[in-house]
């Protein structure tokens, strides 16, 4: 028998839906461990919490390179991540080299992370044609979509070759990210839809990182969780810190677990937050955030709760970070001068790029700028 008073009670429901998602966190702000029972779970030595440290420290010192160089206009297209290196390092640490991904355009080292090299993100921010080879420096294919202009298309996307590696019975999962401007898009949903009817194998981020461009987190959508979309497409969804590495990694890990074995997608919101501009493009956050809501988040990023964690243990301190950071600098100008030295694009090696059987008017167009030089 039916209790009309119970489900028409509109304002309960509203109540319910703001508790269903309480967010898993591991590592708290002060870098001290709250729950030892899933740090436990996340089965994390001294040696991979110092590699997944590492892993971070990489993708702060590729943003600050990149946002010099973008500075000095020998960057094209980039959006920062400081950060979100929590959010996006440690949930990577826990997929594998067969896993595929399909990242946004914030989430450059996700793919670094699966061994692309960094001058062929540099080529991809200037459009040059080397940067959508996603190969390692010695030749062997990297599972990684290209960085997804198209906001939300990458759910499609991954859904698509989730569903793929299902049928052909493969030990792999599609991982794919998006923000929580991204979350708003009908792409979004239909990816994890699709997952959800055919039990694809997906991990499907949110990177709540508060703003979409300037739209604030609150005039996105009016549910309480970003998480929440993920239930109506029957997918297990939950939220994350994501400034908490180690909660990240965990959450990764076991919805990997939860999709490669056949049970279909999940989805997990990250509570983070976007240090920098949306872009290099001329967006300046003070426009549409306070330099006070900035500094409070800069205390609670990743790399401080992270770095007194591991120091604290005796796995970390300040010389063995600035030699890392040399080595990475060291690193970075190699691939920079690398990527400075690949011949530029002319207007033909365009039009020959566009088709692997260029039309007769395309040939026509390739003569003609080759006999001028172009």
């Amino acid at each position: 028998m039916s209790n009309s008073k119970q489900i028409l009670d509109f304002k309960t429901q509203l109540e319910l839906q703001d508790t269903a998602f309480p967010m898993l966190q591991i590592l708290n702000e002060e870098g001290k461990i709250v729950d030892e029972d899933g740090l436990k779970r996340a089965e994390l030595s001294d040696e991979k919490l110092v590699e997944l440290f590492k892993s971070m420290l990489f993708a702060r010192q590729v943003d600050i390179r990149s946002m010099k160089l973008a500075k000095q206009g020998r960057m094209g297209f980039f959006g920062p991540h400081a950060g979100q290196e929590a959010s996006q390092m440690a949930s990577a640490f826990a997929f594998t080299d067969e896993d595929w991904l399909f990242p946004g355009y914030r989430d450059l080292p996700q793919i670094y992370s699966k061994g692309w090299p960094i001058w062929k993100g540099l080529l991809w921010s200037r459009g040059h044609q080397l940067g959508n080879e996603y190969t390692t420096d010695d030749g062997k294919p990297v599972n990684s979509w290209f960085p997804q202009i198209i906001i939300g298309a990458q759910y499609v996307q991954a859904a698509g070759v989730a569903l793929g590696l299902k049928k052909r019975k493969k030990d792999a999962v599609a991982f794919v990210y998006t923000g929580d401007g991204g979350s708003s898009q009908g792409d979004t949903y239909e990816g994890i839809n699709f997952a959800g009817a055919y039990k694809a194998p997906l991990v499907a981020f949110i990177q709540n990182n508060g703003f979409a461009i300037s739209t604030p987190r609150s005039l996105q959508t009016a549910a309480p969780h970003l998480a929440a979309k993920g239930w109506a497409a029957g997918a297990p969804s939950i939220v994350v810190d994501g400034m908490d590495a180690i909660a990240m990694y965990l959450a990764s890990k076991e919805a990997r677990a939860w999709a490669v074995a056949g049970n279909g997608p999940v989805v997990i919101e990250t509570i983070t937050n976007r240090l920098e501009p949306h872009s290099t493009a001329g967006d300046d956050p003070l426009r549409y955030r306070t330099k006070e809501d900035i500094d409070a988040w800069w205390k609670k990023e990743p790399l401080v709760r992270m770095r007194k964690f591991l120091t604290d243990k005796g796995l970390w301190d300040t010389a063995k970070e600035e030699a890392y950071i040399a080595e990475l600098d060291a690193r970075i100008d190699a691939d920079i001068k690398k990527a400075n030295n690949v011949e530029k694009q002319k207007i033909s090696s365009f039009i020959k790029n566009t088709l692997e059987v260029p039309s007769q008017a395309m040939l026509e167009q390739i003569e003609k700028f080759e006999s001028e030089g172009k």
